[in-house]
């Protein structure tokens, strides 16, 4: 009756404020196999380290690791409460009292909260507090069966649950009961609710819950570019021909040419399952367990089918084709049934991921939830040693490949290769990923094929995802006032890759524009004219009292921002990490009372020096 294989998303973390919640936290964290993630000042002996309690623990949350707080109640639930979406998917929060005596579910209570809360209670020897009417009655939650069944009619269960409270019990029955009867064991007996356990095709009644075991693999092959709606149309057909549950399907299985196949993509997708791929020479060594081999597949592929055979490898030696090949125009597909339930080991191997992850300039608090729950995903991280240092605590559990500065397309290449092999690998840039980071590089890579420098055929059918980061010049502006309130750019200075007179052009374009600019890769220890060149070229353009902003160390401990003419620029006050932004002729610089700051006008002078004061009839130019 364990819920948990199938509830959590990630390695449970202990968070702890205090000496004795570290204490505590290292009885648990062996019973449960928890990471142990400490005050950074409270607790110095803790495995990982953070800072401020309140954005580490939003960012775990978001990230979907469950969560035990060795701490008060309140901290936890301020802390995930922005990131809460919906009980099916939040990901488990416990709170444990420091006194060991207490262990409360918050959160995720039929997401796994109460199995993991229950192992925790067991090695305290403390109290559970649950406030789950099935929970407190019958020691499980009916719309979270355990991991290798699945209910198939979810949405009725919030119907139906207060039914079965209120009424004389349930019916239990089904063909496929047998798995499910220890589970059911304290459920009361009735006839207010009917719960059906089967593998069988059935439409559920309107008192009814239907339970089927994931042991049915389904194969599917498809010619390159095969339409969605013909895929899925030929899998739901023969589903009902062979009076087979979608929702007894554990897996989508095929071949890994295909791994990047959008029709088998979207085909899992519909049926909430993984996509997983095999090679070759594993679905070859099927041939003899095929009913229906076919020479035309083999001369094209090198094997004698695709849907029986990864279907058979799917459910392993045990399995049985209980649905031999079907096909249309552009796809086949097959059915095999494994020996018992899937839990945590999928068949096969993932298709593979590459994503690109911008984190902005560092700190959790300006990193995206989507961005920390890709990190959090990853079975591998890849980039700069320091951009993935800047993660801390909340991503030190994972593998890491560290690359140095200079080491780009090594980085890239290593992450689209590793990808190929099945991983999800998170390659990790400051910044965003799309602005002068490994986006562009990952993608030229695909652009060409191996011979011409490029990766090879199965790094090419990688999926590659991008996670949004704040760019260092969103960042320099909003801690600065406003510089970008009008139209700008963006201009590397680093001739290691580009021309430079490629780059004085652009600078002669931005000053005759009249763009603010933003200068990435200013100077570096042995680049120091560029600057200088770029300031006299826009003193041409704009005069020098334009003024300027260097903004270094952004969101860090560290940050400085200082405020300049374009004139008086000294490029002895730039390092490597700062970036420069020029004004454009009409941006202003205010000192106020609580600092300075620099703003761009976009025009709405002719309307604050206007006489008349009725509101205008012209649509706003705000950007919708």
């Amino acid at each position: 009756m364990d819920q948990l294989a199938r509830g959590l998303t990630g390695k449970p973390v202990i968070v702890c404020l205090s000496k004795s919640g570290l204490a505590l936290a290292r009885k648990i964290a062996p019973a449960i196999g928890a990471d142990i993630h400490g005050h950074a000042l409270r607790c110095a002996d803790a495995p990982f380290h953070f800072g401020k309690a309140k954005p580490h623990i939003g960012d775990l949350f978001s990230s979907g690791r469950p969560i035990i707080g060795i701490c008060a109640a309140g901290i936890l639930i301020r802390a995930v409460a922005p990131y809460l979406k919906h009980k099916s998917t939040d990901t488990p929060v416990l709170a444990v009292a420091e006194s060991g005596g207490f262990v409360v579910p918050l959160i995720g209570g039929h997401h796994g909260a109460i199995t993991l809360a229950r192992q925790v209670t067991d090695v305290l020897d403390s109290q559970l507090a649950i406030t789950t009417a099935g929970d407190l009655r019958w020691q499980i939650s009916l719309d979270e069966p355990p991991a290798g069944w699945r209910l198939a009619n979810a949405s009725a269960a919030q119907r139906l649950m207060p039914q079965l409270l209120a009424g004389d019990g349930a019916f239990i029955d089904g063909d496929c009961l047998e798995g499910l009867n220890d589970w059911f064991e304290f459920v009361p007996r009735g006839s207010a609710v009917n719960l059906t356990v089967t593998r069988r095709q059935r439409t559920p009644a309107e008192n009814e819950l239907i339970y089927c075991p994931t042991d049915v693999i389904l194969g599917v092959g498809c010619a390159r570019g095969a339409p969605t709606e013909e895929v899925i149309d030929l899998v739901m057909r023969q589903l009902q021909r062979a009076n087979v549950n979608a929702a007894s399907i554990a897996a989508v299985v095929t071949a890994d040419l295909k791994a990047d196949e959008p029709a088998l993509h979207a085909l899992a997708d519909m049926l909430d399952v993984p996509l997983r791929v095999f090679e070759r020479a594993e679905l070859a060594a099927q041939r003899s367990r095929l009913e229906t081999p076919s020479d035309v597949v083999f001369d094209e592929i090198g094997v004698h089918g695709v849907a029986e055979a990864a279907a058979l490898a799917g459910a392993g030696e045990g399995g049985v084709l209980i649905h031999a090949k079907q096909k249309s125009a552009n796809a086949t597909m097959a059915l095999a049934q494994a020996p018992a339930p899937l839990t945590d080991m999928m068949p096969g191997r993932k298709p593979g991921r590459v994503m690109l992850i911008g984190i902005g300039p560092g700190q959790a608090e300006w990193r995206t939830p989507e961005a920390s729950s890709m990190v959090l995903g990853a079975d591998e991280l890849v980039g700069y040693d320091l951009y993935i240092d800047l993660l801390g605590a909340v991503a030190a559990h994972i593998p890491r490949r560290d690359f140095k500065l200079g080491e780009e397309e090594a980085r890239c290449r290593y992450a689209l290769e590793a990808a190929a092999t099945g991983k999800d690998v998170a390659l990790i840039c400051s910044g965003d990923a799309g602005i002068y980071a490994m986006g562009a590089l990952v993608y030229e890579l695909l652009d060409r094929s191996e011979a011409d420098g490029g990766v090879s055929e199965a790094a090419r059918r990688v999926a590659v995802l991008s996670a949004p980061g704040i760019s260092a010049l969103q960042a320099a502006a909003a801690r600065s006032g406003a510089i970008l309130g009008h139209d700008f750019c963006a201009i590397s200075l680093s001739d290691l890759l580009t021309p430079w007179d490629h780059i004085e052009k652009r600078i002669h374009a931005a000053g005759a524009g009249d763009f603010v600019v933003a200068f990435y890769n200013p100077v570096s220890q042995r680049r120091r004219t560029q600057l200088a060149t770029a300031r006299d070229i826009l003193v041409t353009y704009r005069g020098g009292d334009a003024p300027v902003v260097l903004a270094s160390n952004l969101g860090r401990p560290d940050e400085k921002i200082l405020y300049r003419k374009l004139g008086e620029l000294d490029i002895d006050e730039v390092d490597m990490l700062t970036v420069v932004m020029v004004g454009a002729s009409s941006s202003r610089q205010l000192a106020l009372g609580r600092g300075n700051a620099v703003y761009t006008p976009r025009g709405y002078a002719k309307h604050l020096d206007a006489p008349s004061v009725e509101p205008s009839a012209e649509p706003s130019a705000e950007k919708e």
